[in-house]
């Protein structure tokens, strides 16, 4: 079978894709025929890696594991033994970053965990943008201690045309919240278009200092001080950042707690992150149905020109998610 990997870390340009023996499905686990995967920030971070200290987890000098992709959908083709929820020919789709990855292949074998059923009628292509940048905007959207954003809190989203981003701004939406997008000259109409109250060019606007106040900050790449950011918080705020560079990602991880401590508002790293947890998959799921959330598809790509959809997203060009068609 067909399947994207690396060997070494470095740009986009290590990646290839070569002939493999397809995967045999081993005890809980199920075999599936991808459809559908999409692009993710991490699955970039992975080739570069980026924070560097990742290395620590990938492998010092070469990844550990070869296979790339994150997000995948399609239908079940073969199950190990003990599998029970699911049988050949099932739609299924799920996040694949707590296992070995693999989505950017025609085949791939995880744990049955691992997937959740594609409700009737949705799109293998609109299955795959959920799995990861989805359930990183519901949760971020929510506190450790379980509060959410309602109705008439002032919310900012940091990064609101890329994967996590248009999903953050419309259950944001959803919630009754008022929302602005922070974004890039060239995504401006495209922020617009997902249904935000406000928008602001980043080249053109610093929201730490331009004396707004919000009751909360998602920040999906972060950029500033913990300290400036603190300035744009209302008190009894949250700032919470999906990642980083590994200063940005440290600096919030140490500062943020002691910021908190010292102010009646919560800041730092989104900790509490539970991968495809059941319990959001079914409010994403049902927010879909719904009509509340409608993925942003940016561009398709053949899995023949997967380097070509992970360049568009490494250079920031993407508006929403970036789809790797498998046929």
């Amino acid at each position: 079978m067909k399947a994207a990997v690396r060997e070494r870390y470095g740009s986009v340009d290590v990646v290839e894709l070569r002939d493999i023996d397809p995967p045999v499905a081993a005890a809980g686990e199920v075999v599936v025929r991808v459809r559908a995967a999409s692009v993710n920030r991490a699955d970039l971070d992975g080739i570069a890696p980026r924070p560097q200290f990742t290395r620590l987890f990938l492998g010092l000098r070469r990844p550990r594991n070869i296979h790339l992709g994150i997000d995948a959908a399609g239908t079940v083709e073969s199950i190990g033994p003990g599998v029970t929820r699911f049988k050949a020919g099932d739609g299924v789709f799920g996040d694949l970053y707590p296992f070995r990855q693999g989505a950017f292949a025609e085949y791939v074998a995880a744990p049955e965990r691992a997937f959740a059923a594609i409700p009737e009628g949705m799109p293998f292509e609109t299955a795959a943008t959920l799995p990861h940048s989805a359930i990183l905007a519901i949760q971020g959207l929510r506190r450790r201690d379980g509060r959410t954003v309602g109705p008439g809190d002032r919310v900012l989203i940091d990064g609101a045309s890329g994967n996590v981003g248009p999903f953050a701004v419309q259950i944001a939406k959803a919630r009754g919240a008022e929302v602005t997008g922070v974004c890039s000259t060239a995504k401006v109409e495209f922020v617009r278009s997902l249904g935000v109250d406000h928008v602001l060019d980043y080249r053109m606007t610093d929201y730490t200092a331009s004396g707004e106040r919000y009751d909360w900050i998602v920040d999906t790449d972060s950029h500033h001080p913990i300290s400036r950011i603190r300035r744009a918080l209302r008190p009894g705020g949250t700032y919470v950042t999906l990642g980083g560079s590994g200063s940005g990602v440290l600096k919030a991880m140490a500062v943020g707690p002691a910021a908190s401590l010292a102010s009646n508002r919560s800041m730092g790293l989104m900790l509490w992150w539970k991968p495809f947890a059941s319990a959001d998959v079914a409010t994403l799921l049902e927010m879909t149905a719904a009509g509340q959330i409608t993925p942003a598809i940016d561009r398709r790509y053949p899995l023949a020109e997967v380097v070509e959809a992970l360049r568009r997203v490494d250079a920031g060009q993407a508006r929403g998610k970036v789809i790797i068609t498998v046929s």
